[in-house]
């Protein structure tokens, strides 16, 4: 498939054709997760007629997809309700360290990161999306202030996402430590850390580059509607 010489240049479709196969939905070339894990949807670099529809399969009537990576405009009949322009950051030279004060966060903590979460707008986060890697979290009197975890996992490397820190909590440099954190937790598995960002969001470019990422490529995140009547073919 497309991905194979480089996974990040297509992530989504790399991760759900690879470490993260368990959380996909198939059919064709086409893959997206599970919908109570996260709303990417991955297709090939060059989609077909066939891709599409089995996107739109996969969807189900006006259901949304989320794709990322480089521009695939979409057919007649879908609707682009999103288009953001990002870049996806490459963490090789990046300094990363365990932190003292980070806590693993699991299923019992969901609530409390779909709040923190709902609060800060750091991007997608469902109610199964701490199933997908490790996340940590830093704790102020019981409340959780600040979490970062791994999101998409490509072959040989995985994506840094959710960094949010609550707005009483900025400026303590919890969002760097955590990122770091994690980052330590990659690089013992071997893989390589990355991470997207939106392309406006220049503060927090600029922290990650002071954490030694790079920029690696300009990247877009689109989310389309499938059309109203979705034929499947066959």
């Amino acid at each position: 498939m497309d991905h194979v010489a480089d996974p990040l240049t297509n992530p989504v479709l790399a991760a759900l054709t690879g470490p993260h196969r368990a959380f996909a939905e198939t059919r064709g070339r086409v893959a997206r997760y599970r919908p109570d894990v996260t709303p990417f949807a991955g297709i090939p670099l060059d989609p077909t007629e066939e891709d599409w529809a089995d996107l739109a399969a996969l969807s189900g009537p006006g259901g949304t997809a989320v794709l990322a990576g480089p521009q695939r405009p979409a057919p007649e009949g879908w609707h682009t309700v999103m288009n953001l322009p990002g870049v996806q950051m490459d963490g090789s030279a990046m300094q990363t360290a365990p932190d003292a004060e980070a806590v693993r966060l699991g299923p019992a903590d969901v609530p409390e990161m779909l709040d923190l979460v709902a609060r800060t707008e750091p991007g997608p986060f469902l109610e199964r999306t701490v199933e997908l890697g490790v996340y940590l979290g830093i704790r102020r009197g019981g409340a959780l202030v600040a979490m970062a975890g791994e999101r998409m996992r490509v072959p040989g490397a995985t994506e840094i996402s959710a960094v949010c820190t609550d707005p009483a909590a900025r400026g303590q440099g919890l969002a760097a430590r955590l990122v770091r954190a994690v980052g330590a937790v990659i690089r013992e598995r071997g893989d390589l850390p990355f991470l997207h960002a939106a392309a406006s969001n220049t503060g927090a470019i600029r922290v990650y580059e002071k954490l030694g990422f790079t920029l690696a490529r300009e990247v877009s995140f689109v989310a389309v509607t499938a059309p109203a009547a979705v034929t499947a073919r066959c």
